[in-house]
């Protein structure tokens, strides 16, 4: 586990353990390996540091170590193309679960920007509305359009896998009203 570096800025030693969890479980959604999740999630956190005069004093700090956490992780899949050879077993067949991230990863590079934000944040961080608003700096009506389109266009790639994850944030968004 990484530890902050001394004399850093107030607030961001106090704050390290509980942004790099998020850091790290935000890219270990994406990334096959701990070791690329530690990656991303460590340079997620040199950002942090970097730029803490703003992130430290913001009420979304921890939407935005998710968010830059995410973009690595997409980033580093992009990068590494060898994927497939992790993707069967001894006797050739494909694992279901590598399967699935496989799926879902391909699902999520087609979407735009925003809908990939919004659907990372909703669906596999599991972030209220409000939250992936307040993340994102948009409306809710904006979360709600690119989360609707979002989901439209995985469900064409996927089909009707992509139910179960907006059915979950959907029984939570019911609750918390």
């Amino acid at each position: 586990m990484l530890r902050p570096l001394r004399g850093a800025p107030a607030g961001f030693e106090a704050s390290f353990d509980a942004l790099y969890a998020r850091a790290f479980t935000a890219a270990g959604r994406l990334l096959w390996s701990s070791a690329a999740s530690e990656d991303a999630a460590a340079e997620t956190m040199m950002r942090a540091y970097l730029h803490w005069g703003k992130v430290g004093r913001a009420s979304w700090r921890e939407g935005w170590v998710v968010r830059v956490a995410t973009n690595l992780a997409l980033d580093a899949i992009r990068k590494d193309r060898r994927l497939d050879h992790h993707s069967t077993d001894e006797t050739g067949r494909v694992d279901p679960d590598v399967a699935e991230r496989l799926a879902l990863t391909s699902a999520l590079r087609t979407l735009t920007r925003r809908q990939r934000e919004v659907v990372v944040l909703r669906y596999l961080e599991e972030c209220t509305q409000d939250e992936t608003a307040a993340v994102l700096r948009v409306s809710v009506g904006s979360v709600k359009t690119h989360a609707s389109r979002g989901l439209a266009a995985m469900r064409e790639q996927l089909g009707p896998d992509v139910n179960r994850w907006e059915t979950a944030a959907d029984e939570e968004a019911t609750v918390n009203v």
